[in-house]
């Protein structure tokens, strides 16, 4: 398997798909569906550099559940999956139990 390292403030994340029945029990068709903006990050590179020279660690770790903007970053296949490779600042949020 192929590992990908995410070059400064980017991030890759794998989408989590949505639920494909309404809560009313109504079946969506792929047709119809929109990709969904939840993902989970699989890599973080090490930060953005600030004016002075020094990295701005990211916000986000591997392993969080994060809220991105609809038309946001690269999607890329590896070895056969799904990614998108984006800025830390297409992150709109993290969501936290």
């Amino acid at each position: 398997m192929m590992k990908v390292r995410p070059l400064q403030d980017r991030i890759i994340v794998q989408r989590i798909e949505a639920l494909q029945k309404t809560e009313s029990g109504i079946y969506i068709p792929d047709t119809a569906k929109e990709k969904p903006q939840e993902g989970k990050v699989i890599s973080v590179g090490p930060g953005k550099l600030n004016e002075n020279g020094s990295k701005i660690a990211p916000d986000v770790k591997a392993g969080d559940r994060v809220l991105f903007s609809k038309y946001a970053g690269t999607e890329v296949k590896i070895d056969g999956e799904e990614l998108l490779i984006m800025r830390e600042d297409d992150i709109l949020g993290v969501l936290e139990n």
